[in-house]
C-alpha cells in the first residue's frame, strides 16, 4: 500500500484513478460515440431483456 494510509471507507487512490480516467474518457468524442454504438446495439440484440431486468433491479435500490 505504500506510504498512503487509508481511513475509513473506499480506497481514495483508486477512486481519483477512476475519475480521471473517466473523465478522459468522457472528453473523447470516439470513445463516447462507440460507447453509444455499443450500447444501441446490446439493446436491439438477444442482450436487451437482461439489461431491462438489471435496470429494474438498480431502480429498485435507487432512492427517490
Amino acid at each position: 500500500m505504500g506510504d498512503e494510509k487509508e481511513y475509513g471507507e473506499g480506497n481514495y487512490k483508486a477512486s481519483r484513478e477512476y475519475d480521471e480516467a473517466a473523465s478522459e474518457t468522457a472528453k473523447d468524442e470516439d470513445k463516447v460515440a462507440e460507447a453509444a454504438r455499443e450500447a444501441e446495439e446490446a439493446l436491439d440484440s438477444d442482450e436487451a431483456a437482461e439489461l431491462e431486468q438489471a435496470e429494474a433491479e438498480g431502480l429498485s435500490h435507487a432512492k427517490s
